[in-house]
């Protein structure tokens, strides 16, 4: 068991994390970063990305995380791959105890842990996973220009994902376990409009296929939930839409959570409900979830958590006219 002790400490190692990490670095707060159980974030599943600033060409989404990382790192991030399952909210300096048995200490603490895509939980779907399989239309949907590709889903993020396929893929077809969409009014009259929609009704994803060499998806083997008849569909590329879950578990009864269990930060802030802890990334963003606003969140977090430090060391500070 060993302890670590910082003004900051970062939990999460996503684009958030990080990116608060080289902020909170080169405010001379040498944070300490632990990297959590999925070292890199969501990014680490994803193929290529082209839409991260600064990057000409397509890069691999654990290669971008691999420069982050190093990037922290060579500016003085100590990052340790431990996950942290306990926080003492009650007492200050906050106290995380982790996994591996070791204690972390910060005055300050930012949360980026994330957020995590719902998937089907099929094998072969775990087996194509960044090959065809993708839960970010936003992030891979270019990759299919002129091809045929399927969302699973009912809601506003099925429909908001299928449509927003239409402007690359020839055919967008959306499975849909029930005989009705979940999603609101307006967004189910958009799909009805657009002549690139199909839907496939009552029906769930009982497998994805694929070959072998090279990795890739061919099409969806679908059952019908009311007849249980089995029937094909050729696709090039599958979107799974059926919800993200925040990655909160272990701040629930403690920090301001919505509805949805994604922490509640201040406007424009990612100041969080106890004084000196911060939230960044996804796991305060049920809309936009891309790399580039975790980001920026991350630097948010940083900069306010440097700002509280800094007014906390003032309070700490013995009065100098004191007799």
């Amino acid at each position: 068991m060993a302890e670590y002790k910082s003004k900051l400490l970062i939990i999460g190692s996503g684009p958030a994390g990080y990116t608060a990490g080289i902020y909170a670095a080169r405010a001379g707060l040498k944070p300490v970063l632990v990297s959590g159980t999925q070292v890199g974030g969501q990014l680490t599943i994803t193929t290529e990305v082209e839409n991260f600033p600064g990057f000409p060409e397509p890069i691999q989404g654990g290669d971008l995380m691999q420069r982050m990382r190093e990037q922290a790192q060579n500016l003085g991030v100590q990052i340790i791959d431990d996950t942290i399952t306990e926080i003492d909210f009650e007492h200050r300096p906050f106290v995380c105890s982790s996994e591996n048995a070791n204690s972390f200490v910060g005055d300050s603490l930012i949360i980026a842990t994330g957020a995590s895509a719902r998937w089907l939980g099929l094998p072969s779907e775990e087996k194509f996973r960044g090959f065809g399989v993708s839960a970010c239309a936003t992030c891979d949907g270019f990759f299919y220009r002129n091809r045929d590709v399927a969302v699973v889903g009912g809601g506003n993020s099925a429909l908001e994902e299928a449509i927003y396929l239409t402007n690359f893929a020839k055919n967008v077809t959306i499975i849909h376990r029930r005989d009705a969409f979940r999603a609101d009014k307006t967004m189910q009259e958009r799909v009805a409009q657009n002549h690139k929609i199909n839907v496939v009704w009552n029906c769930v994803v009982e497998e994805v296929l694929g070959t072998e060499n090279p990795l890739g998806v061919t099409g969806l083997k679908l059952k019908n939930v009311k007849t249980d008849n089995t029937t094909e569909l050729a696709v090039d590329g599958v979107f799974i839409a059926i919800g993200h879950h925040p990655n909160t578990d272990l701040v629930k009864g403690h920090l301001k959570l919505d509805s949805e269990g994604y922490i509640i930060t201040g406007e424009n802030s990612c100041e969080t409900s106890i004084k000196g802890i911060f939230a960044a990334g996804d796991v305060r963003d049920p809309q936009y979830r891309q790399a580039i606003i975790a980001a920026g969140s991350g630097c948010m977090a940083a900069l306010e958590a440097e700002k509280y430090l800094n007014e906390l060391g003032e309070q700490k500070k013995p009065n100098s006219e004191a007799v």
